[in-house]
């Protein structure tokens, strides 16, 4: 594996612990429709991929309902689900560690457009990033593979080498819609994929510093392999 030239991170469970903010939300979501609530380890299971297809898929709404039960969700965050979140100890640190190795990063999640960009501001994140993509119904990117296409656009739109860029993120739907495009993930054990959830990752990571050790082992690698070609 060669070095990355920019990462795509993951937000919810990566960067941020959202956790109590989006189950106690679905939860509401989920009562407004006259649907029954899960149980916490079920709903926790809802952090990460797109909520309107949990609402489908997991718990079985038919698409009227998931389409209310969305529409309740994200009400409910923005009322307070969204002040419950909080950033994973060392991710500002991590951030800024690879800010100043020179790495572009963008966050590429299955939160909406415009909460993404709230969070990123809130946290102080989108002074250490480029770009800041999410879900946007109105631009029709609705899935993660979506997402992290548009995120890659957008870096290179801004003059970013994306010839080897890197997802980062915490469960399976990250790495698989990062596949989908031809890119490698890297998992992150400190968020809400169980271990089963790495499959297909490159690699895993149990803490925030141990990602900035796997890009700094990626380029020695690679700064010696090149000096063994000329030697």
């Amino acid at each position: 594996m060669k070095p990355p030239t920019c990462l795509l991170l993951d937000l919810d469970g990566t960067l941020v612990d959202s956790a109590p903010g989006v189950t106690a939300s679905a939860a509401e979501a989920l009562r407004t429709v006259g649907a029954p609530v899960p149980d916490a380890p079920t709903l926790r299971g809802f952090v990460g991929p797109p909520m309107y297809d949990t609402f489908r898929h997991v718990v079985g709404l038919d698409e009227p309902a998931a389409r209310a039960a969305l529409a309740a969700y994200r009400a409910a965050y923005v009322r307070g689900g969204a002040s419950a979140a909080t950033l994973y100890d060392g991710i500002p640190e991590l951030l800024d560690t690879l800010v100043a190795r020179g790495l572009p990063m963008g966050i590429a999640t299955s939160k909406v457009q415009d909460q993404a960009e709230l969070m990123a501001r809130r946290f102080g994140l989108d002074s250490r990033l480029r770009t800041v993509c999410g879900v946007s119904d109105e631009a029709g990117r609705t899935t993660k593979r979506l997402v992290i296409r548009e995120c890659v656009a957008r870096l290179r739109a801004g003059g970013t080498d994306v010839r080897r860029p890197l997802m980062v993120g915490d469960r399976a739907y990250d790495i698989e819609s990062a596949a989908a495009e031809g890119i490698p993930a890297v998992h992150v054990r400190w968020g809400y994929g169980g271990p089963a959830e790495s499959a297909g990752a490159v690699a895993c990571v149990a803490e925030p510093a141990e990602l900035d050790q796997l890009v700094d082992l990626l380029h020695h690698t690679e700064t010696a392999e090149t000096e063994d070609e000329h030697a």
